[in-house]
């Protein structure tokens, strides 16, 4: 009987799962995943808590109900993975053979690396990239009436690249529904020059910070966090005062994977980008937030990696090389208030454009604009992702990007 080993079910890791038991017979193949939570959380949907629009129910199931017949789950804590042996070891003594390796460890914030940050934590600064960050942050913001709201991003990468600007666009409609907005000052402070990576989307979309007066503050590279007289400091001495600190500290991946001389000083893995192969270890594939390829850290690319990953592995059985498929794939919904998003698809050579999708000329999706039926598929995917991504459905979305329907030369 030979052997799959996955290591995390969240979005990665469980599609891959769904997705590969149909295509391995169980007598022949024993698959397990080992992950140290039960419930699985739908992180896109942190991003609603603090302004009451989901609660905690809203992003919360059992991983149980997402695990395929035929794959045993383990509930244990991941101590070491001895890839000479092929082998992985668990807290509570357990070991695990492999054959081949799934790695889907994802990744996590790390507040205590940035000097001072942790003197305010969950005081007046607060997180929404964990659960319970974003339960603290709606009670914060549930009576705040006045003062001055930052957001700041200690540095890159991170997950959900879009998020900050979703958080900012959607405080801005909170705010203003709320009666408030013209006594609350909202500012975006980010490492990057502008408001996202790739030049024609971050143009188009500090434009929209524009309009809903939004600063925007570049170029800051956050040393400390100076608590008590609530600024944050730059490398350079800069300083920005704030009265809530809306913090996207570091993002660092698992911690067992550095212990393992597996992931980079941050506990990323070094991975083929168009293979998803681990690039020093045998038998070894990466998805999702662990890796370390130069896309976003996000459940669709989790999804769009996942075809890629299961074919190769599937190859690799079969005594043929894995191909270079994935392109860097990433479809994101960034939800802008007052009921309208923003949607935006891009990969490792072609930045978000302006067009139609999925259907060229047709839609129902507007690329880059602000639109009532871009907002419907933000609030749907969560349906979407609970009911077909995470039982390893097909969706009718290509992995790989499609340049029809989208108008390459913009003004």
């Amino acid at each position: 009987m030979r052997k799959i080993l996955i290591l995390g079910s969240g979005a990665g890791g469980t599609i891959v799962a769904n997705m590969l038991r149909k295509e391995l017979p169980e007598s022949e193949w024993e698959m397990t995943i080992i992950d140290r939570k039960e419930q699985h959380h739908y992180q896109a949907g942190y991003l609603f808590i603090p302004f009451g629009v989901y609660g905690e129910q809203d992003v919360l199931k059992p991983k149980k109900e997402f695990i395929p017949k035929g794959v045993e789950f383990v509930l244990d804590n991941i101590t070491r993975i001895n890839a000479d042996q092929r082998r992985v070891e668990t807290e509570t003594g357990g070991q695990y053979h492999y054959d081949w390796l799934i790695v889907a460890t994802g990744c996590d914030i790390a507040p205590d690396e940035i000097d001072g940050m942790m003197d305010g934590w969950r005081k007046d600064i607060f997180d929404y990239y964990t659960l319970d960050g974003a339960v603290a942050l709606r009670k914060e913001l549930k009576y705040l009436d006045a003062g001055k709201v930052v957001l700041n991003i200690a540095e890159i990468p991170f997950k959900c690249p879009i998020a900050p600007l979703e958080f900012v666009f959607m405080a801005d409609w909170f705010f203003t529904v709320n009666g408030v907005r013209d006594k609350v000052d909202i500012e975006l402070v980010t490492p990057l020059d502008n408001v996202f990576t790739k030049p024609v989307a971050a143009n188009i979309l500090a434009e929209v910070a524009v309009k809903k007066n939004i600063k925007v503050t570049p170029f800051f590279d956050l040393a400390q966090v100076n608590a008590n007289e609530k600024t944050i400091e730059s490398h350079k001495g800069e300083k920005i005062g704030y009265d809530l600190l809306v913090a996207i500290p570091p993002n660092v991946g698992d911690q067992m994977l550095i212990d393992s001389d597996i992931g980079d000083p941050v506990g990323f893995i070094p991975t083929d980008n168009g293979t998803l192969k681990a690039e020093n270890f045998d038998r070894m594939y990466v998805v999702g937030d662990a890796t370390n390829v130069p896309t976003s850290k996000a459940g669709s690319v989790a999804h769009y990696m996942a075809y890629t990953l299961v074919e190769n592995l599937l190859r690799e059985i079969d005594g043929h090389q894995a191909t270079k498929k994935f392109d860097g794939h990433a479809t994101c919904f960034l939800a802008s208030g007052f009921e309208k998003a923003i949607l935006l698809d891009f990969n490792y050579d072609v930045e978000p454009l302006p067009g139609k999708f999925p259907f060229p000329g047709m839609g129902p999706f507007s690329l880059l604009q602000e639109s009532l039926s871009n907002y419907w598929g933000k609030m749907m995917f969560r349906w979407v992702y609970w009911n077909l991504m995470m039982k390893g459905l097909d969706l009718p979305l290509e992995p790989q990007m499609n340049l029809a329907g989208k108008v390459r030369k913009v003004a």
